[in-house]
């Protein structure tokens, strides 16, 4: 079956792309800015005793790589990584994995989904395992390179 990957980054809503024989995968990074006026001491918690900066719309980072599959970014930590949920847009909610990705550009798995995520969030950091479901390029450029990306400008 072939493989064609869907660029997330720049996709504003829902799409339906229905292709014969062909894996449509969803690819890149996107970061979830919680609104300024959700920041109060419970996120300062987090930040403070877990080390998990969750990222407000007054402090987005710039993003320097690009994943496969689709990460949502919705923290960072002091040590330059981040923390995102696999495949879907953020949601603590949902069976989503929830993935890390430090500063070297590897990704680990932190939780198999948001719940899991929250009840052992002390110990987030000693949970870290290798994650070979996610491939980090350093670009969409580079991903484009190894993989076939479906134009939907057309």
């Amino acid at each position: 079956m072939r493989k064609v990957y869907l660029d997330r980054t720049e996709l504003t809503g829902a799409i339906n792309v229905n292709l014969k024989d062909t894996e449509l995968i969803p690819a890149g990074t996107t970061i979830y800015p919680m609104s300024v006026f959700h920041k109060n001491e419970e996120y300062q918690k987090y930040a403070n005793d877990y080390d998990i900066q969750f990222i407000f719309d007054d402090d987005i980072p710039l993003l320097e790589f690009y994943t496969v599959p689709y990460v949502d970014i919705m923290a960072k930590d002091s040590k330059g990584g981040f923390i995102g949920t696999v495949g879907q847009q953020c949601d603590l909610k949902s069976d989503a994995p929830i993935c890390y990705i430090n500063r070297h550009l590897e990704c680990l798995i932190i939780s198999e989904n948001g719940e899991d995520f929250l009840s052992n969030i002390g110990t987030w950091q000693d949970n870290l395992k290798p994650y070979d479901k996610i491939t980090v390029y350093r670009s969409k450029a580079e991903a484009e390179m190894e993989l076939e990306f479906i134009d939907l400008s057309v």
